[in-house]
């Protein structure tokens, strides 16, 4: 099994040439309008379109990888393409304490690495948990659900 994930972007070049840099390959299918992404790692079907004159709107999307040496080899490869906005380390979020580096693709959508040390009680609400997603349009700038999650520069 593999999900397939396709997003409505304003310029499909544009975040062509940054997902490229995110992921290492290029587009399996490329034009103006449409590209699609055959990943096997993260086994993933990836496609993205400008024609519908939309813009998706997620909350954030992410990749679960199984350990610190995987996110930390996330870090390196999204620093070196200068896309890197974000590093948490030993962070609670989402009832679960984890590993993450962030980044955001050209309309803004905001992307986790993470890996799960361990998983935290439900208690409360989601707001209580620390989880925090960097804000479209700055590396540095960010939007929390509370201000308690730990961030290493």
């Amino acid at each position: 099994m593999r999900p397939h994930l396709s997003l409505d972007v304003h310029n499909v070049p544009a975040s062509v040439e940054f997902y490229q840099k995110v992921f290492g390959v290029a587009p399996q299918k490329y034009t103006s309008d449409y590209a699609k992404f055959d990943l096997t790692e993260p086994a993933l079907n990836f496609s993205l379109l400008s024609s519908t004159g939309r813009i998706s709107a997620v909350d954030h999307l992410g990749v679960e990888v199984q350990s610190i040496e995987e996110v930390a080899a996330w870090k390196t490869r999204l620093q070196n393409a200068g896309i890197l906005a974000r590093v948490e380390a030993n962070v609670a979020c989402c009832y679960a304490r984890q590993d993450k580096v962030w980044f955001s693709d050209p309309d803004g959508n905001a992307w986790e690495v993470f890996t799960v040390h361990e998983q935290l009680p439900v208690e409360g609400p989601l707001a209580n948990t620390g989880c925090c997603v960097p804000a479209p349009g700055g590396a540095g700038a960010k939007t929390c659900r509370t201000s308690t999650s730990e961030v290493i520069p």
